[in-house]
């Protein structure tokens, strides 16, 4: 991961979702186990660390409700904090000039929802030029259910994206091998 123009995004890691009806604490605890693994493995390489929020004007999302905070169980301390109100996280942040400004050419992707804001942002970076690591097993989504009735599990939903990003718009690769510099991230 040591390369000097490569930044980790932890995307929407906030309290917030523990107060949407959808919230599914199953497979937090791994998410969790994941992400710090990652987080401590860049900040182990001085890697830019970069926290994005999610805030909206009113319900868990919006700022005075307490809940724009990391999530418990993160261990984050952020080189930069953005606040998004779209679903890239480049869309009105001011990311978009930080990444510039910080010549960062390589992105790695982490955070919740998997196929929502994550994919999102993914897609945007690569549209800009930037080499993206999907980072697919530091992302977290949940259950949804379809309009006909059928149930997608977060994995099957994981899956999807990771098939529709992948030697598209990023190179899905996982903790380990971002850790070891393997994310090349040519997508």
């Amino acid at each position: 991961m040591s390369a000097p123009d490569t930044a980790l995004l932890v995307i929407d890691v906030q309290e917030s979702f523990r107060h949407r009806p959808y919230w599914q604490e199953g497979s937090v605890d791994r998410f969790q186990a994941a992400l710090n693994r990652l987080i401590a493995g860049a900040a182990a390489d001085a890697v830019p660390l970069v926290q994005v929020f999610h805030v909206e004007e009113s319900g868990p999302f919006s700022e005075a409700s307490g809940h724009v905070r990391t999530l418990q169980g993160v261990d984050l301390a952020p080189d930069a904090v953005f606040t998004k109100r779209r679903h890239s996280a480049l869309v009105g942040s001011g990311l978009d000039v930080w990444l510039v400004r910080n010549g960062i050419r390589r992105v790695l992707v982490s955070g919740i929802r998997t196929e929502q804001c994550c994919e999102t942002t993914t897609r945007h970076l690569s549209d800009l030029g930037y080499d993206v690591g999907f980072v697919s097993e530091a992302t977290l989504t949940f259950d949804m259910t379809a309009a006909d009735g059928r149930l997608y599990t977060a994995d099957e939903i994981r899956r999807r994206t990771e098939l529709v990003l992948a030697g598209r718009f990023a190179r899905i690769v996982t903790v380990d091998e971002a850790l070891a510099g393997r994310a090349a991230l040519a997508a």
